[in-house]
This record gives structure tokens, sequence and C-alpha cells, in this order.
């Protein structure tokens, strides 16, 4: 699965989900007051997670311990991040509500997918990124550092650093 091979879903790999998911309920019903109660919430549910950083709740995760969250990173309200393989956000990126991180994929072929094969390609973002609400970053992207991803974009394709994208597919429009 890591390697990015097909794979059905086990009995481990469900016992990772679920274990995920309790700690997942845990930091999204904890108290917008409770600063601490929410970090350790969230250093429980992710794998690394930087200094500063600050995650909205709710949160939507596979299995959390593959998301890597760099320091002073924002991710707004609704942020979805399906960790099959790895998610690296980059140091002091911002998103907006409803962002999609999305690395699971699946066979184009019917037979397979009623098998249960998936697969799944890890995605990076880079350092001061800002993707706006409701971006969908689509399974293997890389998005280099201090590019600006337009509100609902869906990036299906690697986007260079330093530009503005927007669109669907998402599209570099201008250099910054």
């Amino acid at each position: 699965m890591l390697a990015g091979e097909p794979y059905r879903v086990d009995a481990e790999l469900a016992a990772e989900a679920v274990r995920c998911h309790k700690l997942m309920d845990v930091f999204n019903a904890t108290a917008s007051d409770d600063h601490e109660g929410r970090a350790q919430a969230l250093a429980d549910l992710l794998g690394e997670v930087g200094e500063n950083a600050a995650v909205r709740p709710p949160l939507y995760v596979d299995y959390g311990h593959r998301i890597t969250l760099g320091e002073g990173v924002f991710v707004n309200f609704g942020a979805m991040m399906l960790d099959v393989a790895p998610i690296r956000i980059g140091a002091h990126t911002q998103m907006g509500p409803n962002v999609q991180l999305l690395t699971p994929t699946h066979p184009l072929d019917p037979a397979e997918r009623k098998a249960g094969w998936e697969s799944a390609e890890p995605i990076t973002i880079g350092e001061n990124v800002w993707l706006g609400g409701g971006v969908i970053v689509c399974p293997g992207v890389t998005i280099g550092d201090n590019t600006v991803v337009g509100a609902g974009a869906v990036v299906t394709k690697d986007l260079p650093a330093n530009v503005v994208a927007v669109g669907n597919p998402a599209r570099v429009i201008k250099p910054l």
C-alpha cells in the first residue's frame, strides 16, 4: 500500500482505521477553548505536528499518522485528508475551509474495483502555500513553495513553485 502497489483492506488496516477514527472523534469533540486538549488530541491523531500549527475541527482522515504538518500550518474547518499514502504539508501553508487532500485511487477496470482493489499516491504541499476554500488535490500531486491555488480548483497534476493556479483542472494563470 505505502509503495503505491494495489492492495485490499485487511483486518489489520481496518483495525488501524478504527483506532484513528476514535482519535479523530476525540479531536473533533474537543472544546474550542481547550487549547491544550485540542493540541494533544491533534498530536495523538497525526504523525507530526509542527510548532504553532493549527487545525480547526472537524477534520477527517483515514489513518492520521501518515500526515505531517509543518511549523505554522493553518487548516480551516472541514478538511479531509485521506492519508492512505503520506501527506506532507510544508511550513506556513494555509488551507481554506473544506479542502480535500486525496491520496487513494482505484482501478479503472470495473472487475478489479468490484473486487476491492485500491492503491494510493502521496501528496506533497510545499512551504507557504495557500489553498483556497474547497480545493481538491488528487493522488500523487506535488505543489511547489509559495504557490496559491484558487478556491474550488481541482489539482490533478503537479504545480510549480511561485505561481497562481485556478480551475478544473487547475492550470497556472500567472507567476508570482
